[in-house]
């Protein structure tokens, strides 16, 4: 079985999005996952509220068109982690963070993704005891029945910063919620400290792949400065039976110095090297 590739539109944010839809072609990959940051992206939340599913229905136009289908949709509705988490302690920020995802859904029917990413949620310090987790439960759970509805399957991505920040409580926050899956990032992890054996084990909640080089001091790293080993998670990935997309997300942006990485070359690297991998093991 081939390995399914996808690519991050945000990868190339300095280019026009018909171009960047050009370029992912080019590198001879199929899908794209389409950020819907808000603020950060090509495409965001405020822009297709008035008419999600059209706008969806319009990206699905420009995607066939250059060849590509779209793998997921990435939703964050803010630029900071906190003001419109899902489970924020504002109930007004709850009902927008809200909005914004049952626009995502409707974004995503229309331009042919059936799956789609948002964030987990973070602790607010003026929370006590487990409010925080356990509101994050209830939001997560209310998002997965609204996904189920779409056809969809949601993925969190346990981040730097979140309330999932470590591998154990990525776990039992998946666990907690029945039909929630991780959309699987290594990186947030290796920078925290966690060592890729700690991370491995979260590869069966996994339906959906972040790949880039990192490091401990690194977010994000040339291959060559990389120390996840990516010939492990190939074999990882086929012992714990991975079958879905693996989305190439190198970014360029300032957050924890991101700017400092050749997107297009290091795409180009770590396709060959997980191709390579994937083909020979």
């Amino acid at each position: 079985m081939a390995c399914n590739f996808s690519c991050t539109d945000f990868t190339f944010p300095l280019l026009s999005h018909r171009n960047v839809l050009k370029l992912i072609s080019m590198l001879g990959i199929g899908t794209v996952d389409i950020g819907f940051l808000q603020d950060r992206s090509h495409i965001q939340p405020s822009r297709a509220a008035a008419d999600p599913l059209g706008e969806g229905k319009k990206l699905r136009k420009d995607l066939e068109r250059e060849g590509l289908a779209a793998a997921d949709v990435f939703l964050q509705s803010a630029t900071d982690f906190s003001s419109l988490a899902l489970n924020q302690v504002r109930e007004e920020a709850r009902k927008k963070a809200r909005e914004d995802f049952l626009c995502t859904l409707q974004f995503a029917e229309g331009c042919g993704s059936n799956h789609v990413t948002c964030l987990p949620g973070v602790f607010f310090p003026e929370d006590t005891g487990d409010t925080s987790l356990e509101r994050a439960r209830s939001e997560l759970a209310w998002r997965v029945e609204q996904a189920a509805a779409h056809g969809i399957i949601l993925g969190i991505e346990a981040h730097r910063g979140s309330i999932a920040d470590t591998p154990a409580r990525a776990k039992a926050l998946v666990e907690s919620v029945p039909g929630l899956t991780l959309t699987l990032d290594y990186s947030h992890f290796i920078r925290s400290g966690f060592s890729q054996a700690e991370i491995t084990p979260l590869l069966a909640y996994a339906r959906h792949f972040h790949a880039r080089g990192a490091s401990p001091q690194m977010m994000q790293t040339p291959l060559k400065e990389s120390t996840i080993d990516f010939i492990q998670v190939v074999k990882d990935m086929k012992a714990a039976g991975y079958r879905d997309v693996i989305t190439l997300e190198y970014v360029y942006e300032d957050w924890e110095d991101n700017f400092r990485v050749d997107t297009v070359s290091e795409t180009i690297l770590l396709k060959q090297l997980i191709e390579s991998a994937w083909g020979n093991l």
